[in-house]
């Protein structure tokens, strides 16, 4: 009697395991996707920045560049992620180099580098 009783509950363990399992796929899999879009619309933004003058700023020294693109496209990533993932935080390169805090917690967090190879964009 003991054993029937035990296999009964294991099902349902593992059942719920693989409900949390799946869950867990669900949220990651609509993150993903819209990390997706979201890189679309960055991408049209800094080809469109690409056929304009690009208006180029330093940061930390003369080889440490930044443009309005990177800044536009940094906020276009972090606004569009706040309004369908409001508990999600994040790192910008941008944000940071403009003296915006970095903590870091235990909730989801992006880093963001807008335009990896910054000083090849400029250059193009």
């Amino acid at each position: 009697e003991q054993k029937k009783k035990s296999q009964e509950v294991r099902p349902k363990q593992v059942n719920s395991r693989w409900s949390c399992f799946s869950n867990m796929v669900d949220i990651l899999q609509n993150v993903m996707d819209h990390a997706v879009a979201v890189a679309r619309k960055a991408g049209e933004v800094v080809r469109d920045a690409v056929r304009d003058d690009r208006k180029v700023m330093t940061k930390s020294s003369a080889v440490d560049l930044v443009t309005q693109t990177d800044q536009k496209v940094e906020q276009l990533i972090i606004q569009s992620v706040k309004e369908k993932f409001p508990e999600h935080r994040f790192i910008g390169e941008e944000s940071v180099a403009a003296g915006e805090s970095c903590i870091l917690t235990d909730d989801p967090t992006w880093i963001i580098d807008p335009i990896d190879g910054t000083t090849n964009f400029v250059h193009t």
